[in-house]
């Protein structure tokens, strides 16, 4: 049975959430604040956490931080907050979804189910190796599916588990102009949720592979379809081979 631990100061919200968890199969602990959660942690690991942003005594960003310190746990953020700025301090720390407040309770235990299946098939991927594992490379970049770990230059990329799934779907489909709902199905698991998280992912990527994140080379936006990884030129006797435009 999985585990989650619910942290929020709303106990009306904790009682809700765990109650439709519980009847999901789940096993489920609660915690009201930053530090109560921290320590029941500790005490017992939970497979994943749903996570609130607004916590008295430390904030869900730095118990996000604490948590992901000794690897990697799929964490769920909720809020009252929908602005883009709030998710992307989210997905800063490593948070798998961004779910705003008020929602559906059925909805999380769902984007809760998908997170966990997510997590364990990329477990999976990296224990097994083989042909779903290896090495995958364009230009700089060369991504370690077994050691889930991705550098640039030799340099390692400090990427989230998501930002490095979503390097990977792009470094297997090098030239193709895909859809944020694809992306979403692909790398996410999802057949519905909040596009602009794809967004938010990208923009995040491009700014740990890029030149110049401004003016991106690699991941290119194709207007009113969603996004194209270009794989950059081997450099040949007549120039560097670096594609120009967006």
């Amino acid at each position: 049975m999985k585990r989650v631990l619910v942290v929020d100061d709303d106990p009306t919200v904790s009682e809700v959430v765990a109650g439709y968890l519980n009847r999901a199969g789940f096993a489920v602990d609660v915690a009201a604040d930053g530090p109560a959660a921290v320590a029941r942690a500790a005490a017992r690991p939970p497979d994943l956490v749903v996570l609130d942003l607004m916590l008295p005594g430390m904030d869900g960003l730095e118990v996000c931080r604490r948590l992901r310190r000794d690897g990697p746990l799929p964490v769920i953020m909720l809020t009252a907050r929908g602005e883009e700025e709030d998710r992307i301090l989210g997905l800063e720390v490593g948070a798998d979804d961004y779910v705003t407040k008020p929602f559906s309770p059925r909805e999380l235990v769902l984007r809760v189910t998908s997170v966990l299946r997510r997590a364990a098939a990329s477990g999976g991927a990296a224990a097994g190796g083989g042909a779903a594992g290896g090495r995958l490379s364009a230009g700089p970049l060369v991504l370690d599916r077994p050691a889930r770990r991705a550098t640039r230059d030799g340099s390692e990329l400090p990427l989230t588990a998501r930002e490095f799934d979503l390097l990977e779907y792009f470094l297997r489909h090098p030239g193709r102009a895909t859809g944020r709902e694809e992306l979403m199905r692909e790398v996410w698991g999802w057949e519905f949720g909040d596009l602009s998280t794809v967004t938010v992912h990208v923009r995040r990527l491009r700014e740990k592979i890029e030149d110049d994140p401004a003016r991106p080379r690699l991941i290119s936006t194709v207007w009113g379809v969603g996004y194209r990884f270009d794989p950059p030129a081997p450099p040949g006797p007549g120039g560097s081979g670096a594609r120009d435009g967006r």
